[in-house]
Order: C-alpha cells, then structure tokens, then sequence
C-alpha cells in the first residue's frame, strides 16, 4: 500500500478537548477512527477515548496483515466499545453513560469501508467532487431530509448539535455501515468531527484539498474553521488520507508519505493522541487525585481487555 496521511486535532474556544483520533496500519490494511464525546453528557472525552483505543487494539489484534472482514471487524468494533462505556460507567458509578460519535474506516485490498454513529463525518473526494459522504444521525439532517429547512438554514440551526446515535446510553446505537467502496489512485478520505465540517460547504472541502498536499491543507481547513467559529468554535478534529498520494518531494512533505511494504507481515505502526483528561469531575465532585486518575486508567486498561477479546 501506499498512501499520504495527516491528522490533527485543536480544543477551539473549548475548555477541554473532548474529540480524539487515531490510525494504525499494517502492511497491507489500513483503521482510521475519529470520535467526539458529547459534552451534555458525563465523561465526554473518557468515551472518546476508550473507542478510538479499542477500536486500534482490536485492529492490532486482528489484523494478521489483513482482516478477514472489515465490515464484520467494525460491526463487532463497534458493538465492543458501546459495551466497555456501559461497562465503564458501572465501575464508577457514574449516574450517566459516557457517549460519543464515531466514524471508522477500514482500508485493505485497494477498497475502503466505513462505518458512523452520530454526526462525526466521512467524505470520500475524487477527482474535484465529493464521491460519498456519510449522513448525520442528527435532527438537521432528518429536517433537511424532510424539505424543513435549507442547507443554508441547517448550519445556523439552533439544534443542530443534537444526535440521535453515538455510542454510550441506554440505547443500542444506529450504525450505518458503508458498501466496499474501491479506491482509486488520488482519492482523499477524510473523518473529521462537527467542528470542522459545519464550517464549510462540501464543495470548500474539495476545495480545500485540491490545493496543496495533506500538511498543508488540513491546517488550513483547520484554521479556517476556527475563524469562522470564533468565540463559539467547538473542538475540531481530522484525519485525512490521501490513496496512493503524490510523492513527498514536492506535494505532502516529508513524513507524511507512507509505504507500508517495510513493514514485516506481523508487524504494525500506530498514531493515536493518547490523552486522556481525567483530572475533570466526573460526576459533581472534585477533581480526581493522582491516586484516583491511576486507578481510573488501571479500570479502562481492564475494560479495553475484556471487550477487546469479545
């Protein structure tokens, strides 16, 4: 395989940062996960957490270099992480389950397959257009589909924050799965939370990654976003790929360009923003101690093992 990726993830106007991301690949398949915690709900950045590591666990488990299925892969994934946050919130005796959105995606044999709950985005862009997108588990997006209102309407909707899906909660999660969807040479996949992409139209994010390679585009975009939120601008996380990308000389930069072929069969390579804030009150009480917060990732390390091997 090869391939052209770049991630990055920025707090906006935010206190903290409850969105997390990561990507891990082998030398012939590719996990890319982004989630964004809700932050009306307890622990918003611990679920965000906890199913971007257990997604990539389970991919680092599994993937032997390949997957046997990567639709199966993520339909178990998934279901997984719902649990350890169900899990989680017993052990701690939370009065609420941590949630969060997730979109994943799985790319081995020249093809890709997603899977999304909440309003966290995939776009697939090829050749100046957007060649699929996924669709927002969320109130504006059942009112747009419905003739309600306008897509011009939709991105100053006063509900436009609220889903109906994410993982977390009393109810299974609405997963939508993609198709296999083949790759061509140049197409860019990029998972991105609400905070970036209710910024821009899709044709701004063809746009955007049209011009120049994936170091700088994604930053740009990310700017962008954060000017246009202002005061108001919520977290905002990427990840972008770009298959079988232009060589680093002169597009992506150094760094960015992957060949995964030197990599040996049992092998893998992993990027993942592994902090986790638990020094914020979960439940109304204090701050945890350092004794606490020990604790709290010894109980989400044992949470990631027992839904990581079911």
């Amino acid at each position: 395989m090869e391939f052209s990726i770049f991630q990055e993830t920025r707090r906006g106007a935010r206190k903290v940062n409850q969105d997390r991301l990561g990507y891990v690949y082998t030398r012939d398949a590719v996990c890319l996960v982004v989630a964004d915690g809700m932050g009306g709900h307890i622990g918003g950045e611990i679920a965000a957490h906890i199913v971007v590591r257990l997604l990539i666990e389970r991919f680092e488990n599994e993937a032997k270099p390949t997957l046997p299925s990567p639709v199966l892969f993520l339909q178990r994934a998934i279901d997984a992480a719902h649990a350890a946050l169900g899990d989680y919130a017993q052990r701690f005796s939370l009065p609420d389950t941590p949630r969060t959105t997730c979109v994943a995606c799985i790319i081995q044999d020249d093809a890709a397959y997603w899977a999304h709950a909440g309003d966290s985005r995939l776009y697939l862009l090829r050749k100046g257009a957007v060649q699929a997108r996924t669709r927002d588990h969320s109130k504006v997006q059942y009112l747009l589909d419905n003739g309600v209102i306008t897509p011009d309407e939709a991105g100053r909707h006063p509900d436009r924050n609220k889903v109906f899906s994410c993982l977390g909660g009393a109810f299974e999660p609405n997963v939508d799965f993609s198709p296999k969807m083949a790759l061509q040479h140049d197409d860019v996949l990029v998972l991105c939370t609400d905070g970036m992409w209710s910024a821009f139209g899709d044709g701004e994010v063809v746009r955007a990654f049209e011009a120049g390679g994936l170091q700088q585009s994604t930053p740009a975009l990310l700017n962008e976003a954060e000017r246009r939120g202002g005061a108001d601008c919520d977290n905002l996380s990427v990840i972008a790929l770009r298959w079988s990308g232009i060589p680093p000389t002169w597009a992506d930069g150094i760094g960015t360009h992957t060949q995964t072929q030197t990599l040996a069969l049992g092998e893998f390579s992993t990027q993942m923003d592994r902090t986790v804030t638990l020094a914020e009150p979960l439940t109304g009480r204090p701050a945890l101690s350092d004794i606490e917060i020990e604790k709290a990732i010894k109980e989400i390390q044992e949470t990631l093992k027992r839904h990581g091997s079911s």
